[in-house]
């Protein structure tokens, strides 16, 4: 019988999501960002302490503090709400009617079962309905959801969820490549494979739209 840590390291060693949203605890942001680095500062320094580091060489004596406003300000600032991009759209004045792409925005994410970097590149689409967005904008929403823990379906579905929710309309494409390091620093250490996730939605589950947008990003890969 397969124990629960056996059963827990499985999944996250087979990169297996659980949830389509990040799971998040309702009391998630009841400390302040400053509390938060107070308090990843000293766990960081017992592991550092742990692994039978001299944190009293100038070298270590900053890396808690810096590794906790990292975590906080940077890689998983993307979990707070209040940071999120306030994706302005407007009118469709002259009536672009076919697919906008914007191709090759950078995804720098982090593996939520090991903590190591998701790299790679993220190509969006989407076919006015009344509203267009800035293109900046497309470009802050993926930053936006891949600065979390992250699984790279989960992260695919949220860039369509929200500008489906911003744009109003459902025709909204991504495709996002990436190298996982937890599989290319570790574990079987393949560095040459890298994951492909996709999502359409509306017009874009038709097989014509959905391969003229696979043709923009020259991506061969099969859906």
């Amino acid at each position: 019988m397969i124990s629960n840590d056996d059963f827990h390291d499985e999944i996250g060693n087979d990169h297996i999501g659980t949830s389509a949203q990040n799971p998040i605890r309702p009391d998630a942001f009841e400390l302040s960002d400053e509390k938060k680095i107070e308090l990843i500062k000293k766990d960081v320094e017992s592991i550092l302490l742990t692994l039978g580091m001299d944190l009293t060489d100038d070298s270590l004596k900053g890396t808690p503090n810096r590794v906790a406003k990292m975590f906080v300000k940077e890689l998983f600032g993307g979990l707070n709400p209040v940071k999120k991009p306030n994706p302005s759209t407007f009118e469709n004045h002259y009536k672009y009617g076919e697919m906008l792409v914007e191709k090759n925005i950078t995804v720098y994410s982090t593996c939520e079962h090991h903590l190591l970097p998701i790299i790679g590149r993220a190509h969006v689409a989407y076919i006015s309905a009344g509203k267009v967005i800035g293109l900046s904008k497309m470009n802050r929403i993926v930053d936006h959801f891949a600065k979390r823990p992250q699984v790279q379906e989960r992260l695919t579905m949220q860039i369509v969820q929200e500008l489906q929710r911003a744009l109003g309309t459902q025709d909204v494409a991504c495709v996002i490549d990436a190298k996982h390091l937890c599989v290319n620093s570790r574990g079987i250490k393949d560095i040459e494979s890298s994951t492909v996730t996709s999502e359409f939605g509306g017009k874009f589950k038709e097989d014509k739209v959905r391969r003229e947008f696979l043709d923009y990003i020259k991506l061969d890969t099969q859906f």
